[in-house]
């Protein structure tokens, strides 16, 4: 087994980003959100939202040409950009100079997803990729294919996935009774090459080398509709302001976890931006 961690500030608060008076947008990173089509656009605009709330200096949503009307109407500061073809968005990654992107949330099952992802992972030009939810049920029963991208790939990934993600990508470590949770996180990450996220109750962060953390700030009131989608686009953005990758998914675990909270009873996923100034303002003092 490897090294174990608590999740708590003592972990990665000295890794988290710091403002300075010559701080700009620029230096404070790059995310990219992959949007759904036109009935599946909420996902990426609360991850989207979340990513920029937690520190990413600029956002951009990438839009299928029929959700482009829908996005539109609901982003602000926010970009926005049509995307025909997967290679417009590699395009994009590298002109814009994206430092992170997320794929997944709402964004469709199957073939298409499938061979997106492996586009990304062989041709974009960013530090992290971050799969979740769609990006990952959509390699049920390929799981191979995309962990071989993963290890040939030179870009940092991190893989969300809650229990029924979990047991799609890896079935047999999911299926072993004798392996802790901390136990089967571990297994997963060296087996995809990837940092993997595995959610639930309490959420393990795992690397390859052996690494994880877990968190006791959990709370049932996560247990509603997008607040994975929230906690991706949280990911995305500290790794996108420049966060390494272990302390990036156990700080956005954590802040989640006290979002939510401090929100308290009737949390909705709409919620969870809205308090991440306040959780931020509280541990930092200001």
């Amino acid at each position: 087994m490897g090294t174990a961690a608590l999740n708590e500030p003592p972990l990665w608060k000295n890794a988290l980003p710091r403002l300075d008076a010559e701080t700009h947008k620029y230096k404070r990173g790059h995310a990219l959100v992959f949007s759904g089509g036109l009935t599946n656009t909420g996902a990426a605009r609360l991850a989207a939202i979340s990513a920029a709330r937690i520190g990413a200096g600029l956002v951009t949503v990438l839009s299928p040409s029929d959700a482009l009307l829908v996005n539109a109407s609901h982003l602000t500061s926010i970009m926005l950009r049509e995307t025909r073809t997967i290679q417009d968005a590699v395009d994009c990654i590298e002109n814009r100079l994206v430092t992170a992107a997320l794929i997944g949330p709402a964004y469709g099952l199957g073939v298409k997803t499938r061979n997106d992802c492996i586009t990304l992972l062989k041709k974009a030009k960013t530090n992290a990729l971050i799969l979740d939810a769609d990006a990952l049920s959509s390699f049920k029963e390929m799981a191979d294919a995309l962990f071989a991208s993963i290890h040939a790939s030179q870009i940092a990934v991190v893989l969300t996935p809650h229990e029924g993600e979990f047991r799609r990508l890896f079935p047999d470590i999911a299926d072993n009774e004798k392996l802790t949770k901390a136990e089967k996180a571990s297994q997963a990450a060296i087996r995809a090459g990837a940092c993997v996220v595995y959610k639930g109750a309490q959420t393990i962060v795992a690397l390859p080398d052996g690494r994880y953390s877990y968190n006791d700030n959990g709370t049932p009131l996560l247990a509603t509709a997008g607040s994975g989608d929230v906690l991706a686009g949280m990911i995305t953005g500290l790794l996108a302001a420049g966060m390494p990758v272990f302390e990036a998914a156990s700080a956005a675990v954590w802040f989640h976890c006290e979002a939510a909270k401090k929100q308290g009873a009737g949390l909705i996923a709409e919620d969870l931006p809205l308090m991440i100034p306040q959780i931020l303002a509280d541990f930092t003092g200001r």
